[in-house]
């Protein structure tokens, strides 16, 4: 029996939900209820209880995604299931499409190794702080960076104490003495071994990463595979990652040439080679490395946030694991499975075309200014009229709000925002935060800016 759905909205939005279900042409049948308000987003569960005498035989209601309130108890109450849509009429289409089945991110494969670098120059507190850090933001192990002729007389402690916080902990050198210290102390990881210091792993009970002897030659490999294989240890292989311009494009041959030598083999890419020395932003550099890993099965990185640039490195390496990992297990493509990693862009910035939202404003009877962005610019308009710019300057002298400081500085505030959106090519929502994915999930802000809105309903003109 095919399903009925009954959408609730307000009298403003009422046709163009008519206008978007069209177009869809659904597999389920609908009706469309204007509950008696104009702003569908100031709708409310309570609303919906006292208001909605009729539900028209549906089998369930899609209510706007602004809905606030208890939906649960009102679906109790009319005895049928009340769910949220999107917040944007445009974005129906991908309600019912993508996101009515979103993947399970809480599966993953790669391990993120996250390096301290500079370990040998800190207490042993901010290694613990740092590993903290690093740990809350998606690493697996924390590894203990050396420094070329930097002596490092905590190296025992920092790994004993990080072992005693639950930490799993890699030691990284190429020091022989670093590394013995560091495997006789508890790491459960070194890094990195060749063929000539391959001995080391009979000293400790390290898992030992393995290296190329000589760079790029991976057959200088052979002889420290066979010593673990013969032993039947547990190792890893990083043929190493280099920076572009500087050898990148042959190591990822190199990289996909080992896989298929050894299809069985554990192994490792350094990815901070390319997210630390190139100046573009790191969210995508992540997406683009963690898939070649997820396509190789390279089940390990080393990430750092070393350069300013690269101070998320290690969040947006564990969205785009889980990210490809989900898309690997429903053999799709690594699209809209999470937004995370659009941190800089959205998939649809402007739901709304200039002529959709002149009819809009067409339709507005009261004062209260509204604020909408296209590919043409910056918008606002209310019953006066609509103005558009592509410099929120330019708009400040049609809004009469000179005597008004609340209302300015509240306008000042969501067309700035409204301009870095549409500059940058990001949804603008009017009274909401920019989303910027994974780059401020826990980045808590310090004051909320709409503390600051004039008391009342919406902004109105004076």
């Amino acid at each position: 029996m095919t399903e009925h759905i009954l959408f609730l909205t307000g009298s403003l939005a009422e046709k163009q939900v008519h206008q978007v279900l069209e177009k869809m042409q659904p597999d389920f049948r609908y009706t469309i209820h204007q509950l008696g308000l104009k702003v569908a987003a100031l709708m409310t569960a309570e609303m919906i209880g006292r208001r909605l005498h009729d539900t028209y035989g549906a089998d369930r209601i899609i209510v706007p995604g602004r809905c606030r309130g208890d939906l649960d108890k009102t679906a109790e109450q009319l005895g049928l299931p009340i769910e949220r849509g999107p917040e944007e009429i445009k974005d129906l289409p991908m309600f019912f499409g993508k996101e009515a089945h979103k993947m399970d991110l809480s599966q993953y494969r790669v391990k993120i190794f996250a390096e301290i670098t500079d370990a040998p120059t800190i207490s042993v507190d901010e290694v613990v702080k740092r590993a903290q850090y690093y740990r809350a933001n998606g690493a697996d192990v924390i590894d203990i960076g050396c420094l070329p002729g930097t002596a490092f007389p905590h190296l025992e402690e920092c790994i004993r104490t990080l072992k005693q916080e639950g930490f799993k902990v890699s030691i990284d050198s190429l020091e022989d003495d670093d590394l013995l210290r560091g495997g006789r102390a508890g790491a459960d990881y070194l890094l990195s071994l060749t063929n000539k210091s391959i001995w080391i792993a009979d000293e400790v009970d390290s898992t030992p990463i393995l290296i190329p002897e000589k760079h790029g030659d991976l057959s200088t490999l052979d002889p420290a595979i066979a010593v673990m294989q013969e032993k039947q240890r547990p190792f890893i292989v990083d043929p190493i990652l280099d920076p572009i311009h500087f050898g990148f494009t042959e190591s990822i041959v190199r990289n996909y040439q080992f896989r298929q030598k050894h299809p069985d083999i554990e192994m490792m890419m350094g990815v901070g080679n390319i997210t630390e020395l190139t100046h573009a932003d790191t969210s995508g550099m992540n997406a683009l490395l963690l898939g070649i890993c997820s396509e190789l099965n390279i089940n390990h990185i080393l990430a750092t946030e070393v350069s300013q640039h690269a101070c998320r490195a290690i969040r947006e390496a564990d969205r785009a694991r889980r990210i490809m990992h989900a898309a690997k297990e429903h053999n799709t493509l690594p699209k809209h499975i999470d937004p995370g990693l659009m941190t800089v862009h959205d998939t649809t910035p402007f739901p709304y075309s200039f002529a959709e939202i002149q009819e809009l404003a067409g339709q507005i009877k009261d004062p209260s200014y509204r604020i909408q962005t296209s590919r043409d610019g910056l918008h606002i308009f209310n019953r006066d009229g609509l103005h558009t710019a592509r410099d929120p300057f330019d708009l400040y002298p049609k809004l009469n709000v000179e005597n008004d400081g609340g209302h300015a500085f509240y306008l000042g505030i969501e067309l700035a925002r409204a301009e870095i959106a549409w500059q940058l090519g990001k949804r603008f929502t009017q009274d909401e935060a920019l989303d910027w994915g994974c780059a401020s999930e826990h980045n808590e802000p310090t004051v909320d800016l709409h503390t600051f809105k004039p008391a009342g309903t919406t902004l109105q003109k004076k």
